[in-house]
């Protein structure tokens, strides 16, 4: 019921807003062109820094998994070599 009534009153909220816009001016429909182009840029931008720190994050990520497999290789090869050693 409360989902309902909501969607209810989002259509007739846009109704309002699509008819309000619709015996604007010109100039004044203009405006609400430039606020929604301007809007869709902000998030455009915002979207494209969020796809770029999670790209770094996850080259960090790799980079460090990349340096602790190298360790746990040396580490493994080191712990091989001393045993060969103790029992020659």
């Amino acid at each position: 019921m409360k989902k309902r009534n909501g969607l209810l009153a989002l259509l007739g909220l846009g109704a309002l807003a699509w008819w309000k816009y619709k015996n604007s001016t010109p100039e004044e429909q203009q405006v609400v062109k430039d606020k929604i182009n301007t809007a869709k840029d902000n998030l455009n931008k915002f979207g494209s820094d969020l796809k770029s720190k999670a790209s770094d994050v996850a080259s960090q990520v790799q980079n460090k998994a990349s340096e602790y497999t190298n360790k746990g290789e040396k580490l493994a090869e080191d712990v091989k070599t001393d045993a060969q050693q103790n029992f020659n």
